[in-house]
């Protein structure tokens, strides 16, 4: 006798039994046999059914306590949905079994199909997602890969020192020189091929070769010891101009983006001497400061404490949110140069000063400035110059000191 096991069926019959007594799984198959037997006719006979392998095995499950039984039937069917619908309905004639009354209530009739479809749908999605996680890349990454290494193999050696350098620099009219070959490598990687590195912190006769026939960006780290190199090569080579990366940053960690916005920031090479004339200035200038301090009477040096009060009394507002938003385009246009612009009430710039002339061009100006935005960080030596000057705001990347009475800061996480 053929038999159909519950995932060769398409359809199950789910029903719920009450029964009035205690009974056992024989008693209510055989009440299901025989109280359908002959109601639906020959075809739909379940016994038949059974022996065909339209219906599958029945399987029943009973749970008795307090003296009465309730449990469910499962009727798998490999019939049409009428067929199964009326199978189903018929096993609800079931009033007794045994010497014990009966209710049988059919709960739902499951299409396996639908049940086995939602499976593989979430099987599906399951072995995609591997796929995706695991595949090969798409087009735009496979040519962004190709293009990567291409730029990886055109490193060459230039000159006598054998220089690390981009395949482009005797047919390029500007050359950018980095310090070393890391550097040289990072912007290959960002399509730059007119780069030559140093290769150390001396000067190569290849580069000051260069500066003769080519129009030379120094493009340096941004820390100490970049700003040696460039001193260096200010003194020792011809060079048009100098940009760096921004504080703490390496040229080799720089992305596309960073590289760009650096190159687009660059000084003349003139700006960088004054620059650095500026810097070497300031330790000598605070020398002869402490010293003339030194030979005044107490209450001359204590007069600019006298001086600072009235700036103390001076209540001043927080920017308005026009202000902020122009305090913000122009810090924005500020990175990476250094440089430090000096507005008046309306907003307008006076001018644009290197941030190691700021507070001699503050002294030497004394009124009339509304704020300062420059590109660096707001130390409280500044501040105490700002207030004698009745500035009002200071707007820098970032600030070592709080607010005063009288001037305001603000700085790139406050804009």
């Amino acid at each position: 006798m053929a038999k159909i096991a519950q995932v060769a069926a398409k359809y199950i019959i789910h029903s719920d039994i009450q029964i009035d007594g205690v009974v056992d799984r024989p008693d209510v198959i055989g009440a299901i046999f025989g109280q359908t037997e002959g109601l639906l006719g020959a075809d739909l006979e379940l016994r038949e059914l059974q022996k065909s392998g339209r219906i599958g095995r029945i399987e029943v499950n009973l749970d008795t306590k307090g003296g009465k039984t309730h449990g469910e039937i499962i009727i798998p069917s490999s019939l049409d949905k009428a067929e199964t619908s009326i199978v189903g309905a018929a096993i609800e004639i079931i009033q007794r079994i045994g010497p014990c009354n009966a209710k049988v209530n059919v709960k739902k009739i499951e299409d396996v199909r639908i049940s086995k479809r939602q499976a593989v749908i979430e099987r599906a999605k399951e072995l995609l997602k591997n796929l995706m996680e695991t595949s090969m890349p798409d087009s735009q990454e496979l040519s962004d890969e190709v293009a990567y290494s291409v730029r990886m193999m055109e490193i060459q050696e230039y000159g006598r020192e054998k220089l690390a350098s981009g395949p482009a620099v005797d047919e390029s009219d500007e050359v950018i020189l980095v310090e070393g070959r890391a550097d040289v490598l990072n912007l290959l990687k960002h399509g730059f091929k007119n780069v030559i590195g140093m290769n150390g912190t001396s000067v190569p006769q290849t580069i000051i070769d260069l500066g003769k026939e080519k129009t030379i960006t120094v493009f340096v780290d941004g820390d100490r010891g970049g700003q040696l190199i460039v001193q260096e090569l200010l003194g020792s080579a011809e060079i048009d101009y100098v940009t760096k990366a921004p504080d703490g940053k390496e040229v080799e960690e720089l992305t596309k983006k960073e590289i760009h916005k650096a190159l687009r920031a660059r000084i003349t090479a003139e700006q960088a001497k004054m620059e650095v004339g500026t810097a070497q200035q300031r330790p000598q200038q605070s020398q002869r400061d402490d010293r003339r301090d030194q030979r005044r009477p107490q209450h001359q040096q204590q007069r600019p404490q006298y001086q600072q009060r009235p700036a103390q009394q001076r209540q001043v507002k927080q920017a308005t949110a026009q202000e902020k938003a122009k305090f913000a385009s122009m810090l924005e246009d500020l990175i990476g140069t250094r440089g430090a612009y000096i507005l008046d009430e309306k907003l307008n710039i006076l001018g644009k000063v290197p941030v190691t002339e700021l507070q001699s061009t503050i002294k030497s100006i004394a009124s009339g400035i509304y704020a300062v935005v420059f590109d660096g960080v707001i130390e409280r030596d500044l501040v105490s110059v700002a207030e004698r000057a009745n500035i009002n705001y200071l707007i820098a990347m970032d600030a070592k000191t709080k607010n005063t009475n009288s001037t305001v800061i603000y700085t790139t996480d406050n804009l």
